[in-house]
């Protein structure tokens, strides 16, 4: 196990300083592999945005039918069968 993690740790640091850095850290900011990863940043950033509004659409729309029923029975929603009346306890 411990050779392994010599050998591991060899490699690491005989790698040239190139391999270990994308072209953006080494201040090549017009390289196609630079606006690829931004245009992979822009992808995953409308996924997110995406997920979101619909979580939020999904919400609202609870929320709206949640206050059609309310308006449709005149009165807040109770489990159907239900004879509860208020301040009353059930035995």
């Amino acid at each position: 196990m411990t050779m392994r993690n010599i050998l591991i740790a060899m490699l690491v640091l005989g790698a040239p300083r190139a391999a270990l850095a994308c072209p953006v850290c080494f201040g090549q900011n017009d390289s196609p592999m630079a606006a690829a990863t931004n245009m992979g940043i822009i992808a995953m950033l409308g996924v997110v945005v995406g997920v979101l509004a619909c979580f939020a659409t999904f919400f609202i729309h609870l929320m709206r039918r949640e206050r059609l029923v309310a308006d449709h029975t005149g009165a807040s929603y109770t489990a159907p069968g239900s004879n509860a009346q208020e301040g009353t306890a059930q035995c």
